[in-house]
């Protein structure tokens, strides 16, 4: 919905970067399940603001974003941000059309060249630690579920796979952190990014698009000189790790909000997780 006044901080962070044409802004608050993030319509420019969360959020960290943010500018990967402090940061509104699960899945060709382009950029310097993260949120979470305990053992008896290529990856990869511009593919939404395991993306997109996995492992192997076979066998082996991170961020989320939603999310992935 529309917003008559903005937060005093986002007022304050904004004028820092644009002091004229507030006034005449609007500002629209975007749905998000991370936190509330604003769209600006400035007389000369278009940006979005995306606050810290109130409650914590395991690696979610404006500051730490915007760093990624500014790397991956330099290739070329998203707009550089323009500003950032403990309450907000700021960038660019990325133009585009919003893709829907069908189109996602029908556009793996151009998405996955996307997805080897950011492959290939340099190393953000934030390494991606599962077992840090996993901890975090049994730290967090008031309830802990029958499943989560055993899962959770079995998984530090493994350890983490050892990266098949180690890379900046985005780690939240769907239909709704893809828009299609007049010059291609564009991924938003990079509070996760780090640097991990590309097969950790090509894990999250199987997930999201299990019909198709197939395909978008075959299409990255062709581009990447990988063969399918060793990335499929790194993605079965990252399956369990992501399952469990769902769950646990569903388990957080439902805590914190209250939202039937969440909990009902919560509920579903301690029921379906296996290894």
């Amino acid at each position: 919905m529309a917003t008559p006044s903005i937060d005093p901080s986002l007022e304050t962070l904004l004028r820092q970067y644009h002091p004229a044409g507030l006034s005449a802004g609007c500002f629209l608050s975007l749905p998000g399940l991370s936190g509330q993030s604003v769209k600006i319509t400035l007389p000369d420019v278009t940006l979005v603001a995306r606050q810290q969360p109130r409650q914590p959020l395991p690696f979610v960290d404006r500051r730490r974003e915007y760093r990624v943010l500014k790397k991956l500018a330099a290739g070329h990967l998203v707009l550089p941000p323009l500003a950032v402090d403990r309450h907000w940061l700021v960038q660019p509104w990325q133009a585009g059309e919003g893709l829907s699960p069908q189109t996602f899945s029908e556009q793996y060709g151009g998405i996955t060249a996307q997805l080897i382009r950011l492959h290939r950029q340099p190393l953000t310097g934030y390494r991606l630690c599962f077992t840090t993260l996993l901890e975090q949120y049994w730290l967090l979470c008031r309830e802990h579920h029958v499943h989560w305990l055993r899962h959770w053992r079995r998984l530090r008896q493994r350890r983490e796979p050892a990266p098949l290529r180690l890379a900046p990856v985005h780690m939240d990869l769907h239909a709704g952190n893809v828009v299609q511009g007049s010059d291609g593919y564009h991924f938003i939404d990079w509070e996760y990014s780090a640097d991990g395991d590309i097969a950790v993306d090509l894990a999250i997109i199987s997930m999201n698009d299990p019909q198709h996995a197939s395909r978008w492992i075959t299409c990255y192997a062709r581009h990447s000189g990988i063969a399918p076979e060793h990335l499929t066998r790194q993605i079965r082996r990252w399956q369990p790790w992501l399952s469990l991170l769902s769950a646990c961020w569903y388990q957080l989320r439902a805590e914190q909000t209250g939202h039937p939603q969440f909990r009902q999310l919560a509920r579903q992935s301690w029921q379906t997780l296996s290894f």
